[in-house]
């Protein structure tokens, strides 16, 4: 049993073997290859184009090239092209406003090989000469606009960038996609100081006079709470010896309870003054009164006489 086992094994392994070694034979003398997705292969042999295979799947070579595909993978040279979208980002390329004022543009695009033979063969760097062209169309056509449109049209900018790098970088077999301004900025570092001075002091005006409004807001309004309430006062003012002078009247009538109120008034008045209140028995109080006037009188000093 164990011998058996080992003996499939030994033969899978032999078959995988022996497929790998055939089909690495195939691809040697060029029988077929395989293109992935976003994938271009252009083969070339003594100098001359065989042909450019672009779409994703096997491909058999002799069919399309006949018996050079034979030749082209030793002797020849096969150029592998990336076609997916790719993207670069270009930061403080320089320009200058209307005004003169020193400005740094950041940009943004995409691109991707839309032409791979004349991507291999029409330029030697065409990445860095499409690099090299959305700066220079971007210093061509942002130079000398006015400082507040170029802060603010981003759109208009890049749209003027993009018509001016698309038909060149065809030629080198980029298609320019998307092209997005996405930034602006002073490059002058005193500007910037100066700028953000300006900026501080406007804003410390304007909190300054937010507040001064909502002070003078809040004076408004409590001199119409004040006033309102005087008004309100006053009219209480006017009424209340009406009021208390009917109620008076209405007591009047009743003498007891007139008479009760006003003990109760003026015992009150005694008990809120907290004055010292002596009390004395009504048979001493006539005699009391008698001897206190008499000894005030005996107390009183004898007028001076005159010198003769």
């Amino acid at each position: 049993m164990n011998e058996f086992v080992i003996a499939i094994g030994l033969m899978m392994f032999s078959l995988f073997a022996a497929e790998a070694l055939g089909l690495a034979t195939l691809r040697l003398i060029g029988f077929y290859t395989t293109v992935t997705e976003r994938e271009a292969k252009i083969y070339v042999l003594f100098g001359n184009v065989l042909g450019v295979i672009s779409d994703p799947g096997l491909h058999f070579l002799w069919p399309k090239f006949g018996w050079q595909a034979l030749l082209a993978p030793a002797f020849g040279q096969i150029y592998r092209c990336d076609l997916r979208l790719d993207q670069e980002y270009q930061r403080s390329t320089p320009v200058n406003s209307e005004e003169g004022a020193p400005m740094g543009i950041g940009v943004w695009y995409e691109m991707y090989i839309s032409d791979p033979l004349s991507h291999i063969f029409k330029n030697t760097d065409p990445r860095g000469s499409l690099r090299a062209n959305v700066g220079n169309a971007a210093v061509k056509c942002l130079s000398n606009m006015p400082l507040a449109e170029m802060l603010e049209s981003r759109h208009k900018m890049s749209l003027a960038v993009r018509q001016e790098v698309s038909p060149l970088s065809l030629e080198w077999g980029y298609q320019l996609g998307s092209v997005y301004i996405r930034k602006v900025h002073f490059r002058d570092v005193g500007m910037i100081r100066q700028i953000e001075e300006k900026v501080v002091n406007r804003l410390r005006q304007v909190t300054s006079a937010i507040k001064q409004d909502g002070v003078n807001q809040v004076n408004l309004i409590a001199s119409a709470a004040e006033r309102e309430a005087a008004v309100a006062f006053a009219q209480a003012a006017v009424m209340r010896p009406k009021i208390v002078g009917e109620a008076l009247q209405a007591i009047a009538k009743d003498g007891e309870v007139a008479e009760a109120l006003f003990t109760i008034l003026e015992t009150e008045k005694i008990i809120e003054s907290q004055a010292s209140i002596t009390l004395l028995p009504s048979a001493l109080r006539h005699d009391l009164m008698g001897q206190l006037q008499a000894s005030t009188a005996a107390v009183k000093p004898a007028p001076k006489s005159s010198p003769t």
